[in-house]
């Protein structure tokens, strides 16, 4: 039998595989720190500002501040919007586990309307899951009392202290000044995101709407430590936002107040402006309506109702009310007949009441059935004779007509710093064709003469051309801001904006006119004199005007307004400006269905050119706006 051989190991040979295997491992085992202590080195050297911000953000974050939004004043420092503190009741959706549960729990401890939950959840589509949004503004002190109690049942729900808008005088300036809403969808792709990151309102109308980046101001942050849990512990840093502006506007709110209460409750509209600038003092539409309400955010079935309202409160009139300009345009009319020598003030016609186009059986009747016989021009104003303007339009023309009443800024914007104005319309043959499609007649003519058929305008429009008239033809653009002020800075005052001038060939054709309109006043025969009155101490030149707001009469019949239904009897306007020799104010009156028009212009200049009495009932002014 054959033996194994054993094989002797060779232990050279075996240290020499041990040692290189050692030495692999050694170097492997050094490439391997070698990586890890460049990428340490990496992380902590290259990447050390975005792992540091990570990690900070892990514990704190960045909170953004809701601006003070800046106040709004009168020209006599009267505050007419401003900021009252409230605590509402915020949630943080992204820390709410089960929001409908929390809606309900909340409804124990807090009052909750339907129309809570309705903007809450619309509010919720809008903004991001971390931000916090209002689900109910002005929580009373039994409320914050109750919810305090059990917070620790709700996460993610807050009660938050913050400025909430408010309008002492509710009605009286709503128009102007507009008001403040929650922002919607389509406002919200407009606006700078980032600085409306923790704003839930914007301006939807009026002052607000049109100043709404100067009242914003500019958004600020808080730093805000965080727990392991995400709940906020402390304030580490604060970066300061800017605050609003504070804006003082040119209207006078005792002389606004003596306006509403001049209207007698009247639905109409009044605008009196300053015609040495252009600066508006009141501006007036009746009836208004709360601008507090849109603040809260309104029900759909109560803005419903404000809008299908016979009486129209949202329906500013004073700078969208289209009314037929009446009489109030024959001062114009006579300007520019006197300037192109289609008359003289001596030229006297006989009016008996009608008047008749060549080869035309269509009559055209005077507002006073029996005529007012022989006048000349100064009489034809004063008396406001349709038959002189008659005559005198079949011999000037449309394209005359249209050219002065266009000089004056009718038929245009007139600029004021308010959205959604009207411009009116200057009735010519190119804009019948273009909207109707028709030919212009020499009838249309006519009629356009006593400021009837197609020729619409504002008051604001009459009241800024009025304000031109008694500057004998200097122009200035209507404006609101009287100046602006950041707090703590130096005030800004607004400019008044020249516009190009009326001129006349003859300054004594102003004359002319402008005594025929204190004569409206003055004399026995005036328009005006039986409503206005005596016992006044200032001088006055104005124009009155009726608005037929039904056609269906017979000119044989005594028109007997009081006998027709109210909404279908004339809408009256009066144009004025006194004193008549150095202008200090003009004003534009509409009265709808009413003639009080006279009687409430009466009112205002009594108040603003006498001792301005507290009449209203409403607190004085306190101090004036700065200079």
């Amino acid at each position: 039998m054959r033996r194994k051989r054993i094989q002797i190991k060779n232990h050279h040979h075996e240290i020499q595989l041990i040692a290189k295997r050692t030495m692999l491992a050694f170097v492997i085992i050094c490439m391997l720190i070698s990586a890890l202590i460049a990428r340490l080195a990496y992380l902590q050297i290259y990447k050390n500002d975005v792992y540091s911000t990570l990690s900070t953000k892990n514990w704190l974050d960045l909170v953004p501040v809701e601006p003070t939004r800046g106040l709004i004043f009168d020209r006599n420092g009267v505050m007419l919007a401003e900021n009252i503190p409230v605590f509402s009741l915020d949630i943080i959706p992204v820390q709410v586990t089960d929001l409908s549960k929390t809606l309900a729990l909340l409804n124990k401890f807090v009052s909750l309307s339907d129309d809570d939950i309705t903007q809450f959840k619309r509010q919720l589509k809008q903004h991001r899951r971390f931000d916090e949004i209002p689900l109910k503004l002005r929580l009373t002190e039994q409320e914050v009392a109750r919810f305090t109690e059990n917070q620790y049942r709700f996460p993610g729900v807050v009660v938050k202290a913050r400025l909430l808008r408010n309008y002492p005088y509710g009605e009286s300036f709503s128009h102007v000044i507009g008001h403040v809403g929650r922002i919607n969808t389509e406002e919200l792709n407009d606006i700078d995101q980032v600085n409306y990151s923790a704003s839930h309102y914007i301006g939807k109308m009026g002052i607000e709407k049109y100043y709404e980046e100067e009242l914003h101001g500019k958004v600020g942050y808080e730093e805000v430590e965080n727990d392991a849990s995400g709940k906020p512990l402390r304030v580490i840093k604060e970066i300061k936002g800017t605050p609003g502006k504070n804006i003082y506007l040119t209207i006078d709110s005792g002389l606004q107040f003596a306006a509403e209460k001049a209207l007698q409750g009247h639905p109409g509209a009044i605008v009196a402006i300053q015609p040495s600038t252009g600066q508006v003092l009141a501006m007036v539409s009746q009836p208004g309506y709360d601008p507090n309400i849109f603040v809260l955010g309104i029900s759909q079935k109560d803005y419903q109702a404000l809008q299908q309202s016979d009486a129209k409160p949202l329906y500013d009139r004073a700078s969208r009310g289209l009314y037929p300009l009446a009489s109030t345009i024959k001062p114009y009319l006579a300007l520019q007949a006197l300037n192109t020598g289609f008359t003289t003030p001596d030229y006297a016609i006989y009016d008996n009441g009608t008047f008749q186009l060549p080869n035309s059986s269509h009559v055209f009747h005077d507002w006073l059935k029996r005529g007012h016989g022989r006048v000349t021009l100064p009489q034809a104003i004063t008396q406001s004779c349709d038959v002189y303007f008659y005559q005198l339009a079949a011999k000037m023309g449309i394209r005359n007509m249209d050219n002065i009443l266009t000089q004056f800024g009718y038929g245009a914007l007139t600029g004021i710093d308010l959205d959604n104005e009207l411009p009116g319309n200057v009735a010519s043959p190119e804009w019948k064709r273009k909207t109707r499609g028709e030919r212009w007649y020499t009838g249309d003519t006519i009629i356009s003469s006593i400021g009837q058929g197609d020729m619409q305008a504002t008051p604001l429009q009459l009241a800024s051309a009025v304000a031109t008239l008694a500057n004998r033809g200097a122009r200035f653009m209507p404006y609101l801001l009287l100046g602006e002020q950041m707090p703590g800075k130096s005030y800004s005052a607004q400019q008044p904006i020249p516009l190009d001038p009326v001129v006349m060939n003859d300054k004594k054709y102003w004359d002319i006119v402008i005594n025929a309109m204190r004569d409206v006043v003055d004399s026995p025969q005036g328009t005006a004199s039986r409503y206005f009155g005596r016992g006044y101490t200032y001088t006055i030149a104005g124009k009155t005007g009726t608005g037929a707001v039904s056609r269906r009469r017979n000119p044989n019949e005594e028109d007997k307004q009081e006998n027709m239904p109210e909404k279908l009897r004339d809408h009256h306007l009066f144009i004025a400006f006194a004193p008549a020799d150095k202008p200090k104010i003009a004003v534009a009156i509409v009265t709808e269905h009413s003639n009080t028009a006279i009687e409430t212009a009466r009112m205002l200049f009594d108040y603003y050119l006498g001792n301005k009495q507290n009449v209203t009932g409403q607190p004085e002014a306190k101090a004036k706006a700065p200079t």
